[in-house]
């Protein structure tokens, strides 16, 4: 299974009156996890958003273990956890700068066309994306 890593700067405008990360910029976190991803394997999202294609979250689940601090430096750890030819689900770890376990979650995604939200086979549309999913997930 390939495991794509992003290094994260904490700013402060990213934390809390605790000082500890805001549980909602995990979440913008785990968008860059998975952009990177996606260039990892050879590809620009932005790409299949101009042939009118989007990839909404349809589920997501996020469990928190530990904060990750203003000065620190998160590590997100993305992968394909799985993944059928028209939904996907991705994994993630956040690490905080010492490396304890911050985060684990998993967002679903459907790419669906832009202008009706109806679902498409990334397999037909995507023949590529399909092949290098298929061999990221193992």
């Amino acid at each position: 299974m390939y495991i794509s890593e992003k290094k994260i700067e904490v700013r402060y405008a990213e934390t809390d009156q605790m000082g500890v990360v805001y549980h909602a910029n995990y979440l913008v976190w785990m968008e860059l996890g998975r952009t990177k991803l996606i260039e990892d394997l050879g590809f620009k999202y932005a790409d299949m958003e101009k042939e009118g294609i989007i990839s909404p979250v349809i589920d997501i689940e996020i469990s928190y273990k530990s904060p990750v601090r203003y000065g620190e430096e998160a590590i997100v750890k993305t992968w394909i956890e799985s993944y059928d030819g028209l939904r996907v689900t991705y994994g993630y770890e956040i690490l905080n700068e010492q490396g304890a376990l911050s985060v684990t979650a998993n967002s679903k995604h459907v790419c669906v066309k832009k202008d009706s939200f109806r679902p498409i086979s990334v397999k037909r549309q995507f023949p590529d994306w399909h092949e290098a999913y298929e061999k990221a997930k193992k």
